[in-house]
């Protein structure tokens, strides 16, 4: 299916996750993360920075939506929803980190919210498929890391 070079390799793994893959001590973890995130997004959602790519953002619109959090009433396009609610994310700076330093919840859970949000009703996935979803997006951003030598050298270079 996929050509046999690294590239490959890893699109042959991430494609061929499923559900069954989730075990019960990942889907408690991945539900702790999720809640960690959701609280640390709301916090900054007052944050000064939050509010200026929301003004921001207030330019973009179309038929797709999803929920600014916090804000109930204020919607945008999917992508944007997701930028704006991961930089309400990470502008607390208390989301979720490994090492080498990423944070890998504010940048996987507002895209999968935003995407899911925007489904159309009779294609709306379920909770487990949310959290097949976000685990995809944390195993994809922790094999990049994995192959990144920037990343590797972060401690040496600070």
């Amino acid at each position: 299916f996929f050509p046999q070079t690294i590239t490959g390799n890893f699109a042959s793994v991430i494609h061929g996750l499923n559900a069954n893959h989730l075990t019960d001590q990942v889907i408690q973890r991945s539900k702790q993360m999720i809640l960690d995130t959701l609280g640390v997004g709301l916090l900054g959602t007052s944050t000064e920075v939050c509010h200026k790519v929301r003004q921001y953002s207030k330019i973009y619109s179309s038929d797709i939506s999803s929920t600014i959090w916090g804000h109930l009433d204020f919607r945008l396009p999917p992508l944007y929803a997701a930028f704006v609610n991961g930089v309400a994310v990470h502008s607390m700076d208390f989301d979720d980190t490994w090492h080498p330093a990423t944070h890998p919840s504010g940048a996987v859970l507002p895209a999968v919210i935003a995407l899911s949000e925007a489904l159309p009703q009779k294609k709306k996935i379920s909770g487990l498929d949310l959290l097949l979803a976000f685990n995809v997006g944390i195993e994809v951003q922790g094999r990049l890391l994995r192959f990144s030598s920037e990343a590797r050298n972060i401690p040496k270079r600070y």
